[in-house]
C-alpha cells in the first residue's frame, strides 16, 4: 500500500512539474470564424457599356457607347441572393441605311436578380421588363419616335470589393416590340446586346 501511495504521489508532484514548465494560456485554439460578405440592403451605382442591335423589318443595326444610373435591393438567404433592380440608360447607338437613320437615344428596365455567393463574389441571372425610345430620321428632316415595351434577360459577375463597394460586369439582352412608323411605311423595333461595366454603393 505504502507503495502504490508513493508511486501516485511522485506521480502528482511530476504533473505539477510540467504544467508549471508550460506557457501561460490555451495551447490550442480554434480558429476565429470569417465573417460572410453581406449582399443584403438597398444599393445604388452607376453603369457604362456597349450596345448593339439590329432593327426589325429594317438593314440598320445600331450600335454606340450606353451609359446610365442603377438602383436595387438585395435579399440573403445564406448563399442565396435575390432582389430587384432598376436602370435608366442614355445610349449613342444608331445606324444608317439610306434614308433612314435609326437611334435609340434611351432605354431603361425593371429586373428581378438571383443568383449565388460565394464570398465576395456573386453570380447572378435577371430577367424583367424593358421600356425605351426608336427614333427614326430622314435626310428631309423628318424625324419620328416611339417608346417601346418588351423583355430583357441577361446575367453577370458582382465582386464586392470593401463592405459598402462593389464591381460588376454584366450582359443583358433587350427586345423592344415592334411599333407603326409612318416614315419607314412598316412596323419597327429594336432587339439588342448590352455589355456593361458598373460600381454600386450598398447602404
Amino acid at each position: 500500500m505504502r507503495t502504490i501511495f508513493g508511486a501516485a504521489l511522485a506521480l502528482a508532484m511530476a504533473g505539477m512539474a510540467f504544467a508549471a514548465d508550460l506557457p501561460a494560456g490555451n495551447y490550442y485554439t480554434a480558429p476565429a470564424t470569417l465573417s460572410a460578405y453581406s449582399w443584403a440592403g438597398p444599393y445604388l451605382g452607376a453603369n457604362i457599356g456597349y450596345e448593339w442591335g439590329k432593327v426589325s423589318n429594317n438593314p440598320t443595326e445600331p450600335a454606340g457607347l450606353a451609359g446610365g444610373i442603377e438602383a436595387g435591393y438585395n435579399w440573403q438567404l445564406g448563399q442565396f441572393v435575390s432582389g430587384t433592380e432598376a436602370d435608366i440608360q442614355v445610349s449613342g447607338a444608331e445606324d444608317t441605311f439610306a434614308p433612314w437613320q435609326f437611334s435609340n437615344p434611351w432605354f431603361g428596365t425593371l429586373r428581378g436578380r438571383a443568383g449565388v455567393a460565394v464570398g465576395n463574389t456573386l453570380l447572378f441571372g435577371t430577367a424583367g421588363v424593358a421600356y425605351g425610345s426608336l427614333t427614326v430620321d430622314t435626310p428631309g428632316n423628318l424625324s419620328e419616335s416611339r417608346t417601346s415595351f418588351g423583355w430583357v434577360a441577361g446575367g453577370g459577375l458582382e465582386v464586392g470589393f470593401t463592405p459598402r463597394w462593389s464591381a460588376k460586369a454584366e450582359w443583358l439582352y433587350l427586345d423592344l416590340s415592334d411599333r407603326s412608323y409612318s416614315v419607314t411605311g412598316a412596323s419597327n423595333g429594336l432587339a439588342a446586346n448590352l455589355l456593361r461595366l458598373g460600381v454600386n454603393y450598398h447602404f
